[in-house]
């Protein structure tokens, strides 16, 4: 068992240790923080053995897992198969560091406190798995997982509308993950596995080496008709799944299959419902409206979970298997997509312009600046895919700060209403700071993280033979709406003669915990800003390939 498999199951056992009450109230909160606290140091480990040079997946793990026989339909093979490479790696050193944060601010919890730590952690171990599975079936466990600590998270420790805003939740990555299951079954038996089939066919040692040479021949005996159906092993590998050589022909999944239904070709219909199943979660508009309702319910560090992390799987999905596992239907709809990315950019900022409640701004800000990601990803241009992936990764720490500097307000007034402040910077300070890098750094001002994943974004889809210059054109009109719904937040809550709405609530400055965890994450984003090669240069290599692959 390697460092992998331990991201994953140190956070699950002691979520079953500690949800089971073995602990005690009194320790939940100090153990589950231990325990994240030494996945930060393991996940250290695995980054600083990354080689960000090195092409395809590292620290692999492998281990067979179901095996069935499904009759004429030939064989099906699962594996626990774990790996890391220049996608992933950024996503699970964010989701160890969100998942800290996270649970250092959650003093504020004071019931069903082992219970609140278990879900946690359960969550933090199912966001790991699904940034490090290599099997298309593993990851859905782990996607499917999620769901659950995230709707009792939200509907036991929520807000007054806790159980509308939970159960829309629920219901939306429902349908979102329905698409996926669809695809995910249909592609898994349309395709071969070569190496398990040259296994089976006893065409291959077990130890025996699986080149270049022997998947071509396996591929062409598959095309051929060589290979009948009951002899075909199925799996769920990534690799295998990217690679449409490995379709049996006539199926509707075969580039050549023919088959049309509404004007769409099979693999079309696939692409497009694993683009919208991880669209919802992005959430991209117009499948966004479950998003706004769960942050404004959910406890402050659930927010910086589901904006931090939960919201990155999205945009993982299609960059590991929408894009890959459809390339040429990816490509083809470029235009929509970007279109989409658009419309999320200017619809999330206009909504954020119209919000009252501090914490609906930064919900719809979040989706305003997850369609930069978007609009990145689908100019199919190296500056564009490195944006993007900047983007997620500055997204994650500047939402996080963002709520947490909401939360901030509300655990001393119980009050989110941008009308109920004034010139909060007289009486808190190193509040007023902290907030302004956030709000700075959001709205993509040069030296923070922000400006980096926009740019890039927006100068792929300028540079992109894919799309037309309208879309980063009205792109960067989202950059000024941005500027306009930041900057009047700034000026309204912290600029000005001081007030507050109500004369018993009392404002101190920050904690020593709250200084901890606001500054750290403002002076990564200021790191990242001005250093974003540290970021670049671990995803170069998987943007240059996986670009290679699409297009030769």
């Amino acid at each position: 068992m390697g460092n992998l498999s331990y991201i994953i199951l140190l956070p699950l056992i002691t979520s079953l240790v500690v949800g089971f009450g073995k602990l005690g109230a009194s320790y939940a909160r100090l153990v589950s923080i231990a325990v994240i606290g030494i996945q930060l140091l393991v996940l250290a480990k695995i980054a600083l053995v990354f080689d960000p040079t090195h092409n395809g997946f590292q620290l692999t793990e492998s281990f067979d897992w179901i095996h069935l026989n499904l009759g004429s339909l030939g064989h099906f093979v699962s594996k626990y198969s774990l790996g890391v490479d220049g996608l992933s790696i950024g996503l699970i050193l964010l989701t160890g560091l969100i998942s800290f944060v996270a649970l250092w601010n959650s003093k504020d919890i004071h019931e069903k406190i082992e219970g609140y730590y278990a879900l946690v952690l359960l969550l933090n171990a199912s966001l790991m798995g699904c940034f490090v599975a290599r099997d298309m079936f593993l990851f859905y466990v782990f996607f499917e997982f999620m769901l659950l600590p995230m709707y009792f998270l939200i509907g036991i420790w929520g807000g007054p509308r806790r159980n509308y805003a939970s159960l829309k939740f629920f219901i939306y990555t429902l349908v979102g993950s329905l698409f996926i299951l669809i695809v995910m079954l249909g592609i898994a038996l349309a395709y071969m596995d070569p190496y398990e089939t040259a296994l089976s066919l006893q065409k291959l040692g077990v130890n025996q080496g699986f080149g270049i040479e022997a998947l071509q021949s396996m591929q062409t005996a598959l095309a051929a008709h060589e290979i009948a159906p009951n002899q075909i092993v199925h799996s769920f590998d990534l690799q295998v799944l990217s690679d449409p050589k490995n379709c049996q022909p006539n199926n509707l999944f075969s580039p050549q299959s023919g088959f049309l239904l509404g004007g769409l070709s099979g693999r079309a219909w696939g692409f497009w419902l694993l683009f919208i199943g991880f669209a919802i979660k992005l959430p991209l508009v117009p499948l966004h409206t479950w998003l706004p309702d769960a942050h404004v319910e959910a406890p402050t560090p659930i927010s910086v979970l589901l904006a931090g992390v939960l919201l990155k799987i999205g945009a993982y999905g299609w960059l590991r298997m929408a894009i890959p596992f459809f390339p040429t239907e990816a490509v083809d709809a470029a235009g929509i997509m970007a279109g989409l990315g658009v419309l999320s950019i200017i619809y999330g900022a206009y909504n954020a312009l119209a919000m009252t409640d501090l914490k609906k701004l930064v919900a719809y800000s979040s989706v305003s600046h997850m369609g930069f990601v978007l609009v990145g990803i689908a100019s199919f241009t190296p500056e564009g895919w490195q944006g993007a992936i900047f983007q997620l990764l500055s997204h994650g720490i500047l939402s996080s700060l963002l709520f947490l500097m909401v939360g901030v307000l509300y655990s001393r007034t119980g009050n989110r209403q941008i009308d109920n402040f004034a010139g909060l910077a007289t009486k808190m300070p190193w509040f007023t700071v902290v907030s302004g890098i956030a709000i700075f750094a959001s709205l993509g001002l040069p030296g923070f993280s922000g400006f980096i994943g926009e740019f890039f974004s927006l100068m792929g889809a300028f540079t992109s033979t894919h799309l037309t210059p309208i879309y980063a054109i009205l792109g960067a009109l989202g950059i000024l709406l941005g500027a306009g719904y930041l900057l009047w937040t700034f000026q309204k809550i912290y600029l000005g003669s001081y007030f507050v709405r109500e004369s018993t609530w009392e404002l101190p400055d920050l904690t020593l915990l709250e200084k901890f965890s606001l500054f750290g994450l403002g002076l990564l984003s200021i790191i990242f800003g001005i250093f974003p090669g540290i970021i670049f240069e671990l995803s170069e290599i998987f943007v240059t390939n996986s670009l290679n692959l699409l297009f030769h």
